[in-house]
């Protein structure tokens, strides 16, 4: 069985420390981030199955960085741990995409049950999103790939994987170059060349076969949009 990787986001050490010991006791792999800044970065970059998310914490809380996720990875698995217990901040956990809520403090084991009943949930869930239609095929995200009707096959670079699901995932509006690289890439679009976008676009659509802009369209001095199949 493939190693499953646990992302704990928790700025107390010692109760971080302890659900870092107890995962990987239960034979999980864990990353682990103490801030807000770094588990933003963590969060949005890395690899994992869940994330065990804090939501007081120096930097942005967490549920910025659940927010920011979400735009990303919107099947991605996550339990909020926060010692709020109030109604409101539970609703707006789930309401934000948490899969559950777990309110401090609480046992490692009760921890442990809930990671263990929340990947059971969603390892079905992120199967069907990994695979979505495209104009003449399908795009498989997890094998970064463009699969078209005649057997033919185009390779996506990591960027253009990740242009292209957050085009689909924005469902229709125009999404901005400065949008892109703010919530896509993290990276300061007043000191970021946004050209850089417009390429990855390019190869982007010479490999969706789309030079005539029937799927991407490019929205004079707004940004590109992904044509859906009601407006097609």
């Amino acid at each position: 069985m493939p190693e499953v990787t646990i992302l704990v986001i928790e700025d107390d050490s010692a109760i971080r420390q302890g659900i870092v010991d107890v995962l990987e006791y239960a034979g999980y792999h864990t990353l682990e981030a103490a801030d807000g800044h770094s588990g933003m970065e963590l969060a949005l970059k890395s690899k994992y199955r869940l994330l065990v998310l804090d939501v007081v914490m120096p930097g942005p809380s967490g549920f910025e960085i659940l927010r920011a996720l979400k735009r990303k990875r919107p099947g991605q698995a996550v339990i909020i741990l926060s010692a709020r217990g109030e109604e409101n901040d539970r609703v707006r956990g789930l309401k934000d995409g948490a899969d559950d809520y777990v309110v401090k403090p609480f046992s490692m084991k009760e921890l442990l049950a809930r990671v263990d009943a929340v990947l059971r949930r969603t390892c079905e869930r992120a199967a069907p999103a990994d695979e979505r239609g495209i104009p003449g095929g399908v795009v498989d995200f997890q094998a970064r790939a463009l699969r078209f009707g005649g057997g033919e096959v185009e390779e996506l670079s990591e960027r253009e994987a990740e242009l292209l699901r957050y085009f689909m995932d924005s469902h229709g509006r125009i999404v901005s170059r400065e949008e892109v690289l703010r919530h896509l890439w993290g990276l300061d679009p007043d000191r970021t060349e946004t050209r850089t976008i417009d390429m990855h676009v390019m190869h982007l659509r010479t490999k969706l076969r789309d030079k005539d802009q029937q799927f991407l369209r490019t929205e004079r001095g707004k940004g590109y949009r992904l044509i859906t199949g009601a407006e097609s």
